[in-house]
């Protein structure tokens, strides 16, 4: 009897699962829909050398702006047929097709690669979750030769640079003592002068990057996606097993004192520890961790953030990458040799109108909220909250853009028909009260209570005002006819900042922000695309009071507010646009020297071609490109002239045919390599003034910096 019992519930359970399987195929639509990913960019990635790729994400696709998304048709009416047989075969299908659409580059940002990602076509239709993982890993080998341009210090050069534009290797400033029984030692190889100092002005390394991008499909129209990056840029050789650090232990190793990491102390110096007394007898490598052998951890999770499609848009919320046209203010740095990127807290809403592919949307984002109640030693659960509303950074977002539909696209474009996209991207930003400059005590960590190390003293408990404001507004065109694409990205920054430390003394004294930034590029192929033609050209603003006798505003590495003033001793206007640094034209001026393009223009001709292209993805390739650079205002140059250098850039690479991302030769995918050289040549802008040449006695003339890079890497 318990067995009979048994046999008739599970041929309930068998036939109510075959009904609810009957239904769910009399819900789907008889037309699958689309699930063309997001239409490549009219420029390889392949065939433009990484470091000169302005994007990583498709430049067809603006990041504010979805892909051509179908209306959700109405419901189905469902057959009250009884189901009496399944069919495997379509099972399997429906299993396959699931989460096939996919978003551009790693899927985030603004971008939206097909119809599917904006409405859904099967509400509800399947269900079965699927893990996808997507990546790359890379190793990359670089040389930089002379990156100083034979620039030196003030401490050489009577008001010489304040900073350098490029340190000066270690080695070429070291000097030897006596050694043994009195005798002098020889530093530097076998010809160097005993006790002069090293001349070694090149630098050479090599780092790797591994990294994941996991989606979990819930089901057609539910999903959370995230970026792992494991060993993130880390420095081969960087963590070997003589090495080690511990929180501090009195003094730092440039002898001031200090309360940060330092290397573990012995017998009054800092001697290496664990298995190899120093690291010529190092025998392994260690994983990064912060705080023990370096400054990270071997895993970093970069983003994380759910999508969820109803039959009238989408919505996205949490850690996502930010996106724009060509990504001259808003990047993703998801290419393979990005380093840079556009990452954004964010909640999102896109829809649109199908019919005519116009598509809008807006967003709240969350660029910072000050003031966390959150410390270290708060492991065992909790929830930090802000503790300065004020302080809140509030941003507001709103774009509209026409796209045409992947598809369509294709089809005008072999018909020989215009194709016209574009879109505005626009940002509001204001903040009213932020934290004061920190002014170097040296017992304040970022939970500290002792507000009398800030600025403003513990009377505005470590605040200063803000009372800023600014409003962004980015306009991206792209037109396309046959083998031609013209495309270009236009913004402006009007704002202006109410107390700004250091520039302005008092809120009714606020300093304006006045910036402009253009770039456009130009591409023609030919030769059955073997043969890519491409001109780019970039603008961004300068600041005419620039008036320092140094190294003027463009420097490297800085946060982008200037310290000029005007002749009438008022703050000048923030007027210097900076391009996002993952926006790379050239290998070694603005990509390394200086970190980004910033208030200078330049004009960009380049050609490739593939020596060999098959169909399954597999090239071979090589081609140059010649970038001049000058700024936009003499003044904020180091020589006070415009012209900053000139830089050939030269490449080879191959991509083989394995892996399923090179169904499409215009996407790298499966192993990918390539070898580069650049040389730059400096020019009077990079120059020193008359007056700091005076009293120097030796050759202080420029001189050429160069690159060697090769790259590995695997894409899946």
């Amino acid at each position: 009897m318990l067995a009979r019992h048994c046999s008739l519930s599970l041929l309930a359970v068998v036939s109510v699962t075959l009904a609810a399987s009957s239904i769910a195929r009399a819900q789907t639509p008889a037309t699958p829909p689309t699930t063309t990913q997001q239409a490549p960019a009219a420029q390889p990635p392949a065939a433009a050398p990484p470091a000169a790729t302005p994007a990583p994400a498709p430049s067809t696709m603006p990041p504010g702006s979805p892909a051509s998304a179908p209306a959700a048709p109405a419901p189905a009416q469902i057959a009250p047929s009884p189901v009496t047989t399944i069919s495997p075969a379509q099972d399997q299908q429906q299993l396959a097709a699931q989460g096939l659409q996919r978003p551009a580059g790693t899927g985030g940002g603004e971008n939206v690669g097909s119809p599917q990602q904006v409405f859904s076509e099967d509400w509800w239709a399947n269900a079965r979750p699927i893990i996808e993982v997507h990546g790359y890993f890379r190793t990359r080998a670089e040389l930089f030769h002379n990156f100083s341009l034979n620039r030196h210090s003030s401490s050489v050069v009577p008001g010489g640079d304040p900073q350098y534009l490029w340190p000066v290797p270690l080695d070429q400033s070291y000097q030897g003592v006596g050694g043994q029984q009195g005798q002098n030692v020889t530093i530097c190889g076998s010809n160097a002068v005993p006790n002069q100092a090293c001349q070694d002005r090149t630098q050479s390394g090599a780092n790797l990057r591994f990294r994941l991008n996991p989606e979990i499909h819930i089901s057609d129209n539910l999903r959370i996606l995230s970026q792992i990056d494991l060993l993130d840029n880390l420095v081969l050789g960087s963590t070997p097993d003589s090495y080690a650090m511990q929180p501090g232990l009195g003094t730092t190793p440039n002898g001031v004192n200090g309360t940060g990491y330092v290397p573990i102390q012995y017998n009054g110096g800092y001697a290496p520890v664990n298995y190899a007394p120093f690291s010529f007898m190092s025998t392994t490598q260690g994983p990064p961790t912060a705080g023990v052998n370096g400054w990270s951890n071997s895993i970093a999770v970069k983003r994380a953030w759910g999508e969820y499609m109803t039959p009238v848009g989408q919505v996205r919320f949490g850690r996502m990458p930010q996106q724009w046209g060509l990504g001259i203010v808003a990047n993703a740095g998801d290419g393979i040799d990005s380093d840079y990127q556009s990452t954004v807290d964010r909640i999102m809403f896109i829809t649109g109108i199908k019919s005519i592919d116009l598509y809008f949307g807006g967003a709240w984002d969350f660029p910072s909220t000050g003031p966390t109640n959150a410390n270290p030693f708060d492991v065992y659960g909790g929830q930090p909250y802000n503790t300065c509303n004020l302080c809140n950074v509030n941003e507001w977002v709103a774009f509209i853009t026409h796209r045409t539909n992947p598809e369509i696209q294709r089809q005008r474009l072999a018909r020989g028909d215009l194709v016209l996209n574009g879109g505005v991207y626009g940002v509001y930003r204001s903040q009213y009260l932020d934290l004061a400059p920190y002014s170097g005590g040296a017992t304040n960590t970022p939970w500290t209570t002792n507000y009398s190390e800030f600025g403003t003293g513990l009377q505005n408990n470590g605040l200063e005002p803000r009372q800023a404001w600014a409003l962004v507004p980015d306009a991206w065109v792209q037109l396309l006819w046959r083998k031609f694409r013209f495309e270009a990205e236009a913004v402006t920054v009007q704002g202006q900042i109410g107390y700004l430390t250091g520039l302005s003394t008092n809120v009714n004294n606020p300093v304006g922000i006045h910036q402009y930034g253009l770039a456009t590029q130009t591409e023609f192929r030919a030769v059955e695309d073997k043969l890519d033609l491409q001109f780019g050209f970039g603008w961004a603003s300068g600041d005419a009071y620039a008036n320092n006798a140094g190294a003027g505003a463009l420097q490297p590495n800085q946060a982008g507010i200037q310290s000029e003033f005007t002749s009438g001793g008022q703050p000048s206007a923030i007027s210097t646009f900076r391009f996002h640094p993952d926006y790379r034209i050239d290998l070694i001026f603005w990509r390394n020297i200086m970190s980004r393009v910033e208030g200078a223009y330049y004009f960009r001709p380049s050609v490739d071609y593939d020596f060999i292209r098959h169909a399954d993805g597999e090239k071979f390739g090589g081609g140059g490109a010649v970038i001049w650079s000058r700024a936009s205002e003499f003044e904020q140059t180091p020589g006070h002239k415009r012209d900053l250098g000139v830089e050939l850039d030269l490449q080879l690479y191959y991509q083989s045919k394995d892996g399923s991302l090179n169904d499409d030769p215009t996407k790298i995918g499966g192993f990918f390599t390539m070898l580069q050289y650049g040389v730059f040549f400096p020019l009077g802008g990079l120059d020193y003034l008359p007056q700091q040449l005076n009293n120097i006695n030796f050759d202080a003339g420029l001189s050429a910096a160069q690159i060697v890079r090769l790259f590995l890497g695997i894409v899946f």
